[in-house]
């Protein structure tokens, strides 16, 4: 025997309905798009701003070079106008330090001492010679230098 489930009704009893049709004339538009103002500025205002602060970022950089370029000319053409007075400061010290020598000098020999015999310029003929590695190594005064080969017995030590 079956089992009485509750106290449901049975389909014949509920009311009939037909079926679910749109309304008369049909439904409203439904709104897809969330219907936003537009915030801020067209692109091409910002692309206009942008160009106008980096044209006068340009303007100014360009002066700021330009100011120091001119001041690094201005501090070169200031030291090449130093340059004599420094060149006559220098040259105050070295008369300063020459005549301080002779003093120390005076001082120590007990007279003034000259470096040459006379005062006659004479021009040196010397003739500095080396040995290294079997060259011989000629300077005349001049300072220009010759090579020659020299036969050196490395045994003895003596020139053949």
């Amino acid at each position: 025997m079956p089992q009485d489930l509750g106290s449901s009704p049975a389909p014949k009893d509920l009311p009939r309905h037909g079926q679910d049709m749109p309304p008369s004339g049909g439904y409203e538009p439904v709104q897809y798009k969330r219907n936003l103002p537009a915030r801020g500025f067209r692109p091409a205002y910002y692309l206009l701003a942008v160009g106008a602060i980096m044209t006068y970022g340009f303007i100014k950089v360009g002066k700021g070079i330009r100011e120091q370029n001119e001041l690094a000319r201005e501090k070169m053409w200031s030291r090449i106008h130093l340059i004599p007075l420094l060149q006559a400061e220098e040259d105050r010290d070295l008369v300063r330090r020459h005549y301080a020598e002779k003093a120390r000098e005076r001082q120590l020999l007990g007279s003034e001492t000259e470096v040459y015999n006379s005062d006659r310029c004479v021009r040196s003929l010397a003739v500095r010679t080396y040995i290294w590695n079997g060259m011989i190594q000629c300077w005349d005064f001049h300072g220009a230098a010759s090579r020659i080969q020299a036969g050196i017995n490395r045994e003895k030590g003596k020139m053949d």
